[in-house]
């Protein structure tokens, strides 16, 4: 028996602090937002410059400018797709096997795992409908125009119909997990994970234990290369914001600051939909519990990380809350694993967004394909800064939308990012009390069950203590005894 769950936990789960945090720390430390900020600032600066609206080069002599600025972003946005898809491998198996066996993850794990994919979903929709209802995209539609141009070097794939929706789903299940892998299949890469997780925590930990501790290496290696790419993040985004500039002008300006409301929008509606389902299941006041849980919301604001605060929050389910340990020691490390509702509600806005300033329309079999990769996605997406802007680039081609389109966004992912991941961690500490509400008593009574059947086991005398009673009677009888004898003598 594991007398040290967290130690356990931590162990096993691919979000250990101790081993993975600390790749991105240094770069919240060092500032990167803001330098990639400037870099977005100057790039734009220098795409109106270099642009036919100042007349001041030729633009032709402008295009070709802009091109040469653009490459190491092309650099950038390729060496992140090159480590997406080992990353989220990773990812995904080892945090399944954070359940650490089979049992726990039928009882607690099946109620935890289908209510962040039901809540991910739900705020994936979200998305796309306040994105829709906004339009984010229509300001900037002077890129319309130039996207085949700006992308000419891109095949982009196709995108689906309502007609081909049920042979996308047929397809979902990988017939070979390396083809899957090489053709960037990333909805079949995810199942696929998922399956072979599920298989690693059936087996005896002596088994999985080897599998574990490659996939842990792997998860290194790939985070490893996501601080070198990031490292090159300001002056990528300096070189696609002056190529993308030179085309649309001074019209992004407008475009991000209604995409920026867009999102936060949207977050705001999925935190109020948490409020209100801890309202109705659990009978928590929402003040009440915006009060208890202020400081690691306000450190998840800050630090971007679900990983960071992970200490935090499984603290102050427990202190706070009310949440027994067994099952927040359990909820909260998984759902740094794959509860990203705030994740996936800015995926379906970006991938709108981007669509809009594209002219890409997008049908109704698209927009069910947004969610189920958004779902899909957020499973894989590591809890460290900036990471999801990773993710995104592979849920932009899976309905057909230019990758490099997230040159637009990157300069105010930095806020944004502090905000989904405010709302990850809202999502982790309801889903705790949650669970507390619904299987805590049952938890309660299999905990009195198991100790009771261990007391059994060990003897008596430790199950029952009036037990101990009947190892004084027989002495006192024999006194008894042997006060009958004296008195005959």
């Amino acid at each position: 028996m594991n007398n040290h769950p967290f130690r356990a936990l931590e162990y096993l789960h691919p979000r250990s602090l101790a081993r993975l945090s600390y790749h991105l720390a240094d770069m919240v430390q060092g500032r990167l937002w803001l330098k990639v900020l400037i870099g977005m600032a100057l790039g734009l600066g220098a795409g109106v410059v270099l642009g036919p609206s100042m007349g001041l080069v030729d633009p032709a002599i402008g295009v070709t400018i802009g091109n040469w600025l653009a490459f190491p972003g092309r650099l950038f946005l390729a060496t992140i797709q090159m480590i997406v898809i080992p990353l989220v491998v990773a990812s995904v198996i080892r945090g399944l096997a954070a359940s650490e066996n089979i049992e726990q993850l039928k009882k607690l794990g099946v109620r935890v795992t289908l209510f962040f994919a039901a809540t991910t979903a739900l705020a994936a929709i979200i998305g796309l409908g306040i994105a829709g209802l906004i339009n984010p995209g229509e300001s900037m539609s002077g890129l319309r125009l130039d996207a085949t141009a700006l992308l000419s070097d891109q095949a982009a794939p196709a995108r689906p119909s309502i007609l081909e929706l049920p042979d996308t789903l047929l397809g979902l299940l990988p017939g070979n997990p390396l083809d899957a892998m090489v053709e960037g299949q990333m909805l079949q890469i995810v199942i696929f994970s998922v399956i072979f997780g599920i298989a690693l925590v059936s087996m005896l930990p002596a088994q999985s234990k080897p599998m574990l501790d490659l996939l842990g290496s792997l998860q290194e290696v790939c985070m490893t290369v996501v601080r070198w790419a990031m490292r090159l993040a300001p002056l990528a985004v300096f070189g696609l914001m002056a190529q993308l500039t030179t085309k649309i002008g001074l019209g992004a300006l407008l475009g991000m600051a209604i995409y920026v409301v867009t999102v936060i929008a949207g977050l705001m509606v999925m935190l109020i939909v948490y409020l209100l389902i801890l309202r109705a299941f659990t009978r928590q006041r929402p003040l009440r519990f915006l009060r208890d849980s202020r400081d690691v919301l306000l450190l998840a604001f800050s630090t971007s990380s679900s990983a960071t605060v992970m200490p935090l929050s499984i603290k102050t389910a427990e202190s706070q809350l009310g949440v027994r340990p067994s099952i927040s020691q359990f909820v909260i490390p998984l759902g740094a694993t794959i509860n990203m509702n705030g994740t996936a509600l800015y995926q379906s806005v970006a991938t709108v967004f981007l669509a809009q300033v594209y002219g890409i329309d997008l049908g109704w079999g698209s927009m069910g394909l947004i969610v189920a990769m958004a779902v899909g996605a957020s499973i894989g997406s590591p809890a460290t800064p900036g990471v999801g802007i990773v993710i995104l680039s592979m849920v932009l081609s899976s309905v057909g939308i230019p990758p490099s389109g997230i040159a637009l966004i990157m300069g105010v992912d930095r806020i944004l990012d502090m905000s989904r991941t405010a709302i990850n961690v809202t999502g982790d500490l309801v889903t705790c009390a949650l669970m507390e509400r619904w299987v805590g008593g049952q938890g309660e009574a299999e905990d009195q069950i198991s100790m009771q059947q261990k007391l059994d086991a060990a003897g008596p005398s430790l199950s029952d203590p009036a037990a101990t009673l009947p190892a004084t009677e027989p002495a006192s009888v024999n006194d008894q005894k042997v006060s009958t004898e004296t008195a005959t003598q």
